[in-house]
């Protein structure tokens, strides 16, 4: 496949969209450090490029972990059991090293070019935030940069967060979007699968 034929399938998948939840922390921010290239510290970068990396090695892993089933059924249990825990350790981690905090969850519109969410503040078009958000069925968490397109009424019935927000990211970094690419993909491949069991047993 040529450069150009791969830059527009990577388009393509960028425009895939799911609803999901998702742990989400945000802050209005001066233009000038959304625009800026680089202005993360160094810790951030550091750890989310790790939690990238063993999202990446958990989907390898997955796969030799299915050809180990077929001939050491036990091994793999007790692998499984491994990986469950290196789970809860880096969920630990990031949740105290990023502040998440469970209430701050909350349904999402999410693609890897950007994100839908409601909130409770007024935003303006135009605005820059600074956004940290925990995939919580994957646990890898994305610190990235993005600019509100529109803020309207939520359309939901809810006192707590009446205002909903989409936004484009800018500036996230390569891995990070190749992950959020895979990951959205994964996710829309499951729920359409979970709807055909669903019709299925209908």
């Amino acid at each position: 496949m040529d450069k150009i034929n791969m830059a527009k399938t990577e388009d393509r998948r960028g425009f895939f969209r799911i609803d999901d939840e998702v742990n989400l922390f945000y802050k209005k921010i001066d233009a000038k450090l959304a625009t800026e290239p680089h202005h993360f510290s160094d810790n951030i970068l550091n750890n989310c490029s790790l939690s990238t990396a063993l999202e990446m090695v958990s989907q390898e892993a997955s796969l030799l972990l299915h050809r180990v089933e077929k001939s050491l059924p036990d091994v793999a249990d007790y692998l499984r059991i491994i990986d469950a825990k290196i789970d809860l350790l880096a969920q630990a981690i990031m949740m105290q090293g990023f502040h998440f905090k469970e209430n701050q969850t909350r349904n999402v519109n999410i693609s890897a070019s950007g994100i839908a969410f409601n909130c409770e503040e007024t935003l303006q078009k135009g605005d820059y935030l600074e956004i940290k958000m925990l995939l919580v069925s994957s646990m890898a968490v994305i610190v990235t940069y993005g600019r509100v397109i529109y803020c309207k009424t939520s359309q939901v019935n809810d006192s707590k967060y009446p205002h909903f927000v989409g936004v484009d990211f800018i500036n996230m970094k390569d891995e990070d979007r190749e992950m959020l690419i895979k990951y959205v993909v994964k996710k829309q491949l499951q729920q359409i699968r979970d709807k055909k069991q669903a019709d299925n047993k209908s």
